[in-house]
């Protein structure tokens, strides 16, 4: 299983810093980890994500240079730190573990084996 937390009401331009851990399974070097988006009535929209062995990210454009994913194999914990959010960042974030080990079709929902339960992000002021 995988659990998200860390979303929370900010003001535009704050930060806030995602957990993504993993229970039952180990990520270490078996599974990527992306991050995707979901606001109600539009589609989950890719993030970010980090390949699983060589620990390149790939990420969004709409979040380039804002958000930056990261991976901590020793805590079984994938991070997505947020910076200078606005409104449209406004979502459920959900992390998702994927064994595929071609980092640019990390973006493909469907390459996703186990997903995490999401956390509510809101930027407002």
């Amino acid at each position: 299983q995988l659990q998200a937390s860390g979303g929370g009401l900010v003001q535009p331009g704050g930060s806030l810093k995602l957990s993504c851990a993993a229970s039952g399974f180990a990520f270490s070097n078996r599974y990527a980890v992306g991050w995707f988006r979901q606001v109600p009535g539009k589609e989950r929209e890719f993030v970010a994500a980090v390949h699983r062995n060589s620990g390149n990210t790939i990420s969004a454009d709409s979040v380039k240079g804002r958000f930056t994913i990261s991976r901590d194999n020793t805590k079984n914990t994938v991070y997505l730190q947020m910076n200078g959010l606005k409104p449209e960042d406004t979502a459920v974030y959900d992390c998702a573990a994927s064994s595929t080990i071609i980092l640019s079709s990390l973006r493909k929902r469907s390459l996703y084996t186990y997903w995490g339960q999401g956390t509510l992000v809101t930027v407002s002021s």
